[in-house]
């Protein structure tokens, strides 16, 4: 299994949008990152000006939001809402989606669970688990 390093996710993000903007060809991932980017346009200009801010540490503690781990997750989402993996996701996401009436409200939803399951997975150093994970999309109203 492919694990980028925080550099590679970066560039990704940012070459991925630098493409679209120069209308240069995008082709798989890189046309679900540009949406991404695309649906966050107070990241923009952060992926726009890769030499302040690949460097940077987004540290919770400063308020800050780390766009470049939001984005992931959300391609993280987009990934397993394709797929339906885990299984029942999808099922989960078009009930978020039909009782916040917003789309992105919902992803959001299963964001908030993805990264809760995955911050658990780290503090107790054990793989990520999807029932953790399904267990918080079946609190989310």
């Amino acid at each position: 299994m492919f694990t980028p390093t925080r550099d590679e996710v970066r560039r990704f993000f940012v070459n991925a949008w630098a493409k679209y903007r120069a209308g240069a060809p995008i082709e798989g991932l890189e046309k679900t990152a540009v949406g991404l980017v695309a649906l966050h346009p107070e990241y923009q200009a952060i992926v726009e000006t890769p030499e302040r801010h690949l460097e940077r540490d987004f540290v919770p503690e400063s308020g800050a939001v780390n766009p470049f781990l939001h984005l992931s997750l959300h391609l993280a989402v987009a990934e397993q809402l394709a797929i339906d993996q885990p299984r029942g996701i999808r099922a989960h996401f078009e009930r978020l989606r039909a009782s916040r009436d917003d789309e992105h409200a919902a992803l959001h939803a299963l964001l908030e669970c993805l990264g809760e399951t995955l911050w658990q997975a780290q503090r107790l150093n054990t793989p990520p688990d999807e029932r953790v994970y399904l267990e918080c999309l079946e609190r989310q109203r």
